[in-house]
């Protein structure tokens, strides 16, 4: 932290009631390479002398920093933040990075004797704060024990995808995608990226008319319709959610696609039969199954998938084997993906062979689920009071703060997401071409242009 200036006060409160919060401030931020200033819960604003600081920290409450000196868990400041004791103004990206500033930070045992002194002599909190989220609340979140049993798997999928239809609607693409986008070039409109991830993902499958295409985890049926559309084929969804069945169903109709696409509300270990489908795919749903269920749920798509088939398997992964305790895990965990759990791709791609797959290629898309999620925040922030309209405060704020920490996580490196292309083996069969060039090649030479 640079220099910052004696106090500015904007109303006539005594100084002496903000000296020990402006030297915690002062002695967490040191050594961060930025410029932050301090709004305190009476107005005063504690700021940089010499240039302008990138973000503001806007304490509400006292009992806040007296509860993150004490404890010292980073998971206090998102909660602060959730139910409003604790926000910032600027920009939403360098104010998360304070975490891994708080992570590496060093402090003597003085530091330490200094830091409490001065926490104690701190007044009593205002109690300004938001009420809690409804949808999002923590308690509800941490009930959740990752056993990944159908009815636990239910309640999961429901937690965070029927928070509203109308809420993804204000901040997603026109087609409704949501997981990583597919971008030519950095500057390319999300509505366009994402209408090449859905035919990426269709020339990846070498889908052809006729053919009986199952998307488990189908959300709001972006890629089944389109699938029927553009390849003709023959499209099945399954969802747990019961909000994205209702506008799949509608969409469905609305498109005049019922004779080639169906939806259901089922789970992935109830599918029937053997060898009934010729392609499969899994887009953003690897991750809620549990790790210890992942041979299940491997098995059985390669029971409902024709020898020779296809099946493209498409999800987030991390850069450490399994799925340990750390504050990033806590915090999905409990704010926003109860039972997720992530695996790094090796892993992914071991437990696939393990099930009796062939592996034909495999794609990092890093990058562009880095440029997905910045999208996404900032189509959020642009159209913060039409979300308002669908959800409560608190729900808004986990959704900003999830998205974009979740972009500085994705450019940092630390998570990742990949395309897995594998087929159940038949006589050895190869069933993709020898090159890729046909992923690329439109049929009016422009990727992800379809007539």
């Amino acid at each position: 932290m640079r220099n910052t200036s004696p106090l500015k006060r904007d109303n006539a409160s005594p100084v002496t009631a903000q000296e020990p919060a402006i030297r915690i401030f002062e002695r967490l931020m040191r050594g961060y390479d930025g410029s932050a200033a301090l709004r305190l819960w009476n107005n005063t604003l504690h700021a940089p002398d010499d240039e302008s600081p990138i973000f503001t920290l806007v304490l509400r409450d006292p009992a806040l920093l007296r509860r993150l000196v004490l404890e010292r868990n980073p998971l206090l400041l998102a909660d602060a933040y959730f139910r409003g004791l604790l926000d910032f103004e600027g920009d939403v990206y360098s104010a998360i990075s304070l975490t891994n500033h708080f992570d590496r930070l060093s402090l003597t045992w003085r530091d330490k004797l200094a830091l409490l002194r001065d926490a104690w002599r701190l007044p009593d909190g205002t109690e300004a704060k938001l009420k809690p989220a409804n949808t999002m609340a923590s308690r509800f979140a941490r009930r959740f024990s990752h056993r990944h049993s159908k009815d636990s798997d239910h309640a999961a999928i429901s937690f965070h995808y029927d928070v509203s239809n109308d809420f993804f609607r204000v901040w997603l693409d026109e087609e409704r995608v949501y997981s990583c986008a597919y971008f030519t070039s950095a500057d390319e409109s999300l509505d366009q990226a994402q209408r090449n991830k859905l035919e990426h993902i269709c020339r990846k499958l070498r889908l052809q008319p006729g053919e009986r295409l199952l998307d488990i985890g189908c959300g709001w049926g972006s890629l089944v319709c389109w699938a029927a559309r553009h390849h003709g084929v023959r499209a099945h969804g399954i969802t747990l959610s019961r909000q994205q069945l209702e506008y799949a169903q509608q969409r469905i109709r609305a498109d005049g696609l019922q004779d080639l696409v169906t939806i259901e509300l089922r789970d992935y270990r109830d599918l029937a039969g053997e060898g009934v489908y010729d392609k499969v795919s899994s887009v953003g749903m690897f991750e809620h199954v549990g790790l210890a269920n992942l041979p299940t749920y491997l098995a059985t798509v390669r029971r409902v998938l024709r020898p020779g088939g296809l099946f493209l398997n498409h999800g987030i992964t991390h850069d450490e084997e399994g799925w340990n305790k750390t504050v990033a895990t806590e915090f999905i965990n409990r704010y926003v993906f109860p039972d997720g759990e992530l695996d790094c791709v090796s892993n992914i791609q071991l437990g696939m062979e393990r099930a009796g797959f062939e592996i034909h290629d495999v794609e990092g898309l890093r990058p562009h689920y880095a440029l997905t999620l910045r999208h996404w925040v900032q189509r959020l922030e642009a159209n913060r009071e039409a979300a308002l309209r669908e959800v409560d405060e608190p729900t808004y704020r986990v959704w900003r703060l999830y998205m974009a920490a979740c972009a500085l996580e994705f450019e940092s490196g630390g998570t990742g997401i990949y395309q897995i292309l594998a087929s159940k083996p038949n006589r050895g069969e190869w069933p993709v071409p020898l090159s890729r060039r046909d992923l690329y090649v439109g049929r009016d030479g422009r990727f992800g242009e379809v007539n």
